[in-house]
Formats: structure tokens, sequence, C-alpha cells
């Protein structure tokens, strides 16, 4: 919010005096809801089952790796595009689990966590008035870099409870000026894991328009019943289209490493590393040379990873159906997608989260903060990805509060 005597995006100077305005749209931007709703459940003592990070470390050895690259005596600049060992190691996993053979000296891009990824691949693909298929519900950084590129985006809906992907939409939404679509699966918030069958239409209508994808693909490892996540770039002709981005964070649950990497084509990878050389040139070297250890963990890290977050899922699931949510199915990433009006409350997603956190504290996400403009306005997000002990309490703290109110529940005043 704007200090009272100044236009949006000014800054006061000396004696109250008004300043030029500041960038117009990062002036409107608002904070993000993952640091709102966190602050928050901070603020009532509430479980915070909103922001999607792990409430336990990640693999021990990987935690050595990263000690023992502390004493190696290499502290200084590593190479902009990552230390040697990291770039292999995701070229190896490239091969390992997609059959993606990748020059690990050509196309190979280390970045500070994933969301610089992002922003690095819109920055090297995008010129100003170009435009981008994105996919709602979408990760909030999406459409702030989008616009601070000047590029146009052109939205295509997703609603629950079914997530089905509108193929009329996504045809309508290409055309000459389409330069990128960004695709994310498995997908945040919907916890939908795309189909080889959507992604061959995405693959079709990329060939037919001459378009890239940017491949928000940092849930990878995590998905659900036997299914499978599909690189869009292992689709026949999508290898020299297609730019793939993983997380270290998700993979191995150190969120606060922020090591992301991404695979391009040589075509595209050296305008990549540009962005990068422009945000912030390179990464910890210690903590890549780690999580390049974690890459090569065996398969069972990869299937414990899955099997210990799929029962997880069930366990929040089951327990926030017997509250009294309507649970939508969760195919993959950290997230279940929950419909509060059974529960009878009178207000919308935002009053709603607002409401369990300070009354039932108990935190979670509104849906709508995924969409632009208009969205459905009764559905909630919970992460699964915490300790037993905590989802069990969760539950029994919301079921405590919802005992007897189911049906009556009325918004609370000032919470709308």
């Amino acid at each position: 919010m704007a200090r009272p005597g100044l236009a949006a995006g000014a800054a006061g100077g000396e004696n109250g005096r008004i300043m030029k305005p500041l960038n117009t749209l990062l002036a409107n931007t608002g904070t993000t809801i993952f640091t709102v709703m966190s602050a928050l459940a901070n603020a009532h003592g509430a479980i915070n089952l909103g922001q999607g990070f792990p409430d336990t470390d990640g693999p021990a050895d990987v935690i050595e790796a990263a000690k023992a690259a502390l004493g190696d005596g290499r502290h200084q600049y590593p190479p902009m595009t990552g230390v040697p060992e990291l770039r292999q190691a995701v070229a190896a996993a490239n091969r390992r689990f997609y059959g993606i053979e990748v020059d690990p000296d050509a196309e190979v891009v280390v970045t500070s966590g994933a969301t610089e990824a992002i922003t690095a691949c819109l920055m090297a693909l995008l010129d100003p008035g170009d435009e981008v298929v994105l996919i709602e519900p979408l990760y909030d950084t999406y459409l702030p870099v989008v616009r601070m590129l000047g590029a146009v985006p052109k939205l295509v809906r997703l609603e629950p409870p079914g997530w089905a992907l509108p193929r009329d939409r996504l045809a309508a939404a290409f055309g000459p000026r389409t330069k990128a679509i960004l695709l994310n699966t498995p997908m945040n918030p919907a916890s939908k894991v795309f189909s080889a069958d959507e992604l061959a239409l995405v693959a079709d209508l990329l060939a037919r328009h001459d378009a890239y994808a940017i491949c928000d693909e940092v849930y990878e490892h995590l998905v659900f019943d036997g299914l499978r996540h599909i690189p869009l770039m292992s689709l026949p002709g999508m290898r020299p289209r297609a730019v793939r981005i993983g997380s270290a964070g998700k993979t191995f649950s150190f969120t606060g490493w922020k090591v992301g990497y991404i695979t391009a084509d040589r075509s595209l990878a050296p305008t990549i590393a540009k962005a990068h050389q422009l945000l912030t040139f390179t990464t910890p070297p210690n903590l890549q040379r780690a999580v390049a250890a974690g890459l090569g963990k065996d398969d069972s890290y990869f299937a414990g990873l899955v099997g210990g977050l799929q029962a997880k899922r069930d366990r929040l699931a089951a327990g926030l159906a017997r509250v009294g949510f309507g649970v939508l199915p969760a195919r993959g990433s950290y997230f279940i997608t929950c419909d509060f009006a059974p529960l009878g409350f009178n207000g919308d997603d935002v009053a709603f989260c607002e409401h369990i956190t300070r009354e039932a504290k108990v935190c979670a996400i509104p849906v709508s903060a995924f969409y632009d403009g208009d969205a459905p306005r009764h559905w909630a997000r919970f992460a699964f990805c915490k300790k037993d002990s905590v989802l069990d309490e969760a539950v029994a703290r919301l079921d405590a509060h919802f005992a007897g109110r189911r049906g009556s529940l009325t918004q609370p005043a000032g919470q709308g």
C-alpha cells in the first residue's frame, strides 16, 4: 500500500516531497500470498499447511556432501553455467530418467532456484509484444515477469474439480504472435500431471506455430498412483523447442538451498545463460556439488520419496474428508485442493483461509490467488509435505473447530 499523500508507486523524499514514481508494475504488485499467509500463521500460532516446504531435512548424505564441499578450497566464483559436477549430473539424470541426451558443457545452466530459471528463460525468449500462453491456475511469478518484459499473456483456464484441459481454448490461444507456452507439470496448485495425449496436443501446437515451451518441471519426481512424468522435451520434434527446469529444493527437500537447473538445446542455452548472468551470475558452489551427489543417488531414494509423500497425501486427504471437505485427487506435487462449500462457510476462499488460520490455527492458501481476475472462490490448497504428527494435529484442530457447525458457519465480520 502506498504511503498517505503519495501516488501509487511514488517515493517520498526529504520533507515529504513527492519523488518520481517507481516502476509501475512492481509498485502495484502485491506481496505474494505465501508470504502474507505465512505471516498470518506465525502471528496466530497456526500450523502452516499453506507454504509448500517440508518440515524435515532432506538426505543426510547430501548434507554431508555440502559440508565436505565447504572444505575443499573452492570458494570463489564458479563457472557461470554451473560447476562441471552438477552440469554432468543433470545431463546424466536426463538420460537416466527420460532418455534425453544432453551435452553438459553446452546445454545445462545452473541457477539460484527454479524461480530464477523461469525468469531467465522468459528473458531469453521474449521480446516486447510477443504472446505467451499461460495455463491457470499458475505460480504467481509467471504473470508479473511476462508483463515486466513487455510480453502479452494469453490465459487458458483450468477449473476444479476436474482440471480438464480445454483443448479448443488452448488452440485458440495460439496465433501468429505466439512465442512460447509456459507449461507446469506436475502442476501447482492443481496437482495435475499432464497426460501423453495432452502433451502431444501442446507439441503439435508448438510445431504449427513455430513456438517454444518453457517447462516448469520442479515436481518431476513427485508423481503418485503409478503415473509417470513425461517431459515435453522427450516428445518428437520438441528437443530444440523445449527448455526443462528442475529444482533441487523439491527433489531433495532443501527448498532454502535455491539450486535450480535448466536443460536447453545448444541453440537456446547461451542466451538463457546471458539472462542468468544479469540476474545472479552464479550459485553457491558447495551446494551445487552436493546436489550433484544427490542426483546420483540410487533408485531407492526416488522411490522412497514418492512413497513417503503419497502416504502423507493419503493421510491428509482422509483427515480432511472426515472434517467435511470435498477433497480432490492429487496426482503430483505437495498439494491437495479442497472444496470448503460443504462446511457451509459464508464467504470466499480468502476469507475462509484467513478464518481457519485465526480461529482453527491451521493455515491454507486460497486457490483464487493462482488466477488472474475472477476465479473459483470456494477452494483452498493444503500442503501435505509435513510430519505425520503435524498433519494429524492440523486435522484434529480443523475437526474440533467445525464440529457441530457444518452447514451453518457464517463469515466473520471484517473478513470479506
